[in-house]
């Protein structure tokens, strides 16, 4: 009797085809490669190990202090206060407080003057120019606005408000800096608008607040001022730099 081989063998007959096991089941896949941590070495992986855990636990400290400063006075900030201010100022200040009883209710304008130095060597006050407003006009509308534009004016004076006292006089020593801070922003806005002319240059500058309260809605029986109120600050000497236009 002539025994012809099944159509799913290769060999002789009697034999399993090749890639099935005794049950007829097909051979098992390679074993996948490792990848990621698991392939490196056991030494690399200790490092890495290490690593992520020393970034997760700086990661919990920043996420703990930033809380801890923007949180209300307790017990934690009254006996490490100075140790979350030496981590959180000056990069990573926060600028709003947690269940803040009330919100802003003022509109704050910044706005500066200067003294100019002509090409021909005369000296001219120009008008007050309102930073702010330019700001304002800058993100109205806008879809994208930009961070200096929302930020940069209005931190710096908040900055300096909270380390003035009402005479203008600095309290601590982030006064000077935070004087400095503005000036800068001041004079590189003025060379932004051109205010100098042609080949002048500022020599001095003098900064002035104007506060307006946000009148009341309709059905509130609250009474506030319409009247403006203005916080002139002395005339500030601009630096040789800052006079070059070096902070544009």
């Amino acid at each position: 009797m002539v025994v012809r081989p099944r159509p799913d063998q290769d060999g002789p007959p009697g034999e399993e085809p090749a890639g099935l096991g005794p049950a007829g089941d097909s051979t098992a896949p390679p074993a996948a490669r490792r990848a990621g941590v698991a392939a490196l070495s056991p030494r690399y992986q200790i490092g890495a190990a290490l690593a992520l855990a020393v970034v997760a636990v700086v990661t919990c400290v920043h996420l703990g202090m930033v809380f801890l400063s923007v949180a209300p006075a307790n017990t934690v900030t009254r006996q490490h206060g100075k140790a979350i201010e030496e981590w959180i100022y000056p990069e990573f200040e926060q600028n709003w407080k947690l269940f803040a009883p009330n919100p802003l209710q003022q509109n704050i304008a910044v706005q500066v003057r200067a003294q100019i130095r002509t090409a021909g060597g005369d000296i001219d006050t120009t008008g007050w120019y309102d930073l702010s407003a330019r700001d304002g006009e800058a993100i109205d509308g806008s879809l994208l606005p930009s961070h200096t534009e929302q930020n940069e004016l209005r931190r710096a004076w908040d900055f300096f408000v909270a380390t003035h006292d009402g005479d203008n006089r600095p309290v601590g020593l982030r006064g000077a800096l935070s004087e400095q801070y503005v000036r800068r922003i001041a004079v590189m806005r003025l060379y932004r608008e051109d205010a100098t002319g042609p080949a002048g240059t500022v020599q001095r500058v003098q900064v002035r607040s104007r506060t307006t309260n946000v009148p009341p809605p309709e059905w509130s029986r609250e009474q506030v001022s319409d009247k403006p109120v203005h916080r002139v600050l002395p005339w500030w000497t601009v630096t040789a730099d800052e006079a070059a236009g070096g902070v544009r």
